[in-house]
């Protein structure tokens, strides 16, 4: 039996699709779908489409910037050693090697730790202040990490090192680390007008301030990184992303440029599917099955022989990650089905013996996917649990694990994705809390997926000059998603076929224009398209530009039969 979503239909706006189709020449599917993402004027409108690297916001409207960029010159001009710290993450990754890299162009004597996830964990730790000691740093630069640091930074502070903290992560408690600088749009009085940039993206704006550059060759990290860490593609995250993505093509560092040949995309268009789909999960794969030092060499290598060593290197930590992760995955699955009462349990916290640590993240953001409730997994040990966290829409993850602190020996996070540590006897009392906060924050209607409809259409409203107008919107992520579409009483035409990967493509009509339609998961579905009168769908439109010809095709998002 085939399962919907629940599917909400935005409401059309004739007269706003009016205003904005005529004032920027674009069709009134354009305009509908802008307003649909929250842009209701002319400007934005423009801004949106239009994407500019004028509309860069000012580095220095950070209220610690001038303080940040003042110590760093200091250290330079007293040849002071400095010392990045970053995280092991895609978006710590690109993050370290674009401080990193800036600060060694100027003369820098530049130094860097990258903590191991199993044996260090996130963020600073007692290792990186013996590493700073020893290496007699003046100057320690976190980039992704820093904010809920408050002892470590205590203890650098006595050793007379300066902190500048580069983050983007939530602060957990009230208090302000004692750094030196902080540079972190999401504390109060950060003084900077966009709260949602990525590690990477706090990192480029201190780059840019510390250079007075705007550093536009640098974006191809950047937008790495960015995309990577799923934070909003909305304002500057959105100028950061379209002028990433644009110079993929004609990166300069091997080490992308390898990456992308091993992966088969080097000469194909460049969009965010691809850092969301393969190559950002191959640079994780490092960091999470044994070092990440293996993707930041990568990526800051400038020669292209040792960067193949490298990529081949990742890739068989990626082919290791997947096996680790499909392993844990079915076992996750068949816990869950054995002892998780969902009528009892929003949230599902599984634990068991030793998972691999590394693959957390992903494992419970599939289970988020699978079950659509928060997902919370936890690898059992002897000493302190390390549990990876991910959310669905409408439960701040963060907010929830906060009010939960009192169970937890560390946590770390943003809306929809976290990271804990957590004693093995305090588990079952997190469970049953968490879950009591679920009940009160999450009604029925928030655990059914849904699925946004942007608008109803006639399939002669479609066309490949739709199609290629809609690329105008991309690149598409969080925030700004694929736009979806709704045709009623659709009728099958000519036998669906069945490809690889369980996918169904088939041949749809209203009687008087017909589309070709794929359908991924969805070959199982095969004789109920052929025994259907007609049927409605639910789709996004993809231009297919492999023939000479571009064509439309639609991307079968949910499908209800009658």
């Amino acid at each position: 039996m085939h399962s919907h979503k629940i599917i909400r239909i935005y409401p059309p706006n004739f007269t706003l699709q009016n205003s904005i189709s005529k004032e920027l020449g674009v069709s009134k599917i354009l305009s509908q779908i802008l307003i649909n993402r929250g842009i209701t004027d002319i400007d934005s409108a423009e801004k949106f489409i239009k994407v500019s690297t004028r509309n860069f916001h000012d580095p220095y409207s950070f209220s610690d910037m001038h303080k940040a960029v003042e110590i760093i010159k200091k250290a330079q001009k007293n040849s002071e050693n400095v010392l990045v710290c970053g995280d092991y993450d895609v978006d710590g990754i690109t993050a370290l090697a674009l401080i990193k890299g800036t600060l060694q162009k100027a003369g820098h004597k530049v130094l860097h730790y990258l903590p191991h996830r199993i044996k260090d964990g996130y963020g600073l730790n007692k290792s990186v202040i013996h590493f700073a000691k020893q290496n007699n740093v003046k100057v320690l630069i976190t980039v992704d990490c820093g904010t809920s640091n408050h002892e470590e930074i205590g203890e650098l502070n006595k050793q007379g090192i300066d902190v500048i903290i580069t983050d983007h992560h939530e602060l957990a408690g009230n208090i302000l680390p004692q750094a030196s600088a902080i540079i972190n749009p999401k504390v109060h009085n950060s003084g900077y007008a966009y709260r949602d940039l990525a590690g990477v993206g706090v990192a480029y704006k201190f780059a840019q301030a510390f250079c007075n550059s705007m550093l536009l060759d640098d974006l191809d990290l950047v937008s790495l990184g960015t995309i990577a860490d799923s934070v909003p593609l909305t304002g500057e995250n959105r100028l950061i992303a379209k002028e990433g993505l644009a110079r993929f093509p004609q990166t300069k560092r091997p080490g992308l440029q390898v990456l992308m040949e091993k992966a088969g995309i080097q000469n194909k268009k460049f969009t965010s599917q691809f850092i969301s789909f393969i190559l950002g999960p191959r640079i994780n794969a490092a960091g999470r099955m044994d070092t990440a030092e293996t993707s930041l060499n990568l990526l800051m290598s400038q020669d292209k022989e040792e960067a193949g060593i490298l990529a081949k290197c990742i890739e068989d930590h990626n082919r290791q990650r997947q096996k680790v992760e499909g392993k844990i995955f079915k076992e996750a699955e068949d816990l869950i089905n054995r002892e998780v009462n969902f009528k009892e349990h929003k949230v599902i916290v599984v634990a068991k013996e030793d998972w691999h640590q590394g693959v957390l993240g992903i494992v419970a953001s599939k289970l988020a996917d699978r079950f659509y409730r928060p997902a919370i997994v936890i690898s059992l040990t002897d000493d302190l649990c390390k549990g990876s966290a991910r959310s669905i829409k409408n439960f701040h993850l963060f907010d929830a694990i906060k009010d939960c602190s009192n169970y937890l020996d560390a946590f770390g996070g943003h809306s929809h994705a976290a990271g804990l540590l957590i004693k093995r006897d305090s588990i079952d009392g997190f469970r049953n809390n968490i879950n009591r906060l679920a009940h009160e924050r999450l009604s029925i209607e928030d655990l059914l997926p849904s699925l946004e409809v942007d608008i109803e259409v006639n399939l002669g409203q479609l066309n490949e000059v739709v199609a290629g107008e809609l690329e105008r919107l991309e690149p598409f992520g969080m925030g700004n998603p694929a736009p979806v579409f709704f045709t009623r009483n659709l009728k099958i035409k000519g036998q669906p076929q069945t490809l690889s990967r369980e996918t169904l493509k088939f041949w749809v009509t209203d009687g008087n224009v017909t589309f070709q339609a794929i359908g991924f998961g969805m070959s199982n579905l095969r004789e109920s398209f052929i025994a259907a009168s007609d049927f409605d769908l639910v789709y996004a439109l993809k231009l297919d530009t492999w023939l000479e010809e571009p064509s439309v095709i639609l991307e079968v998002k949910d499908v209800f039969f009658r």
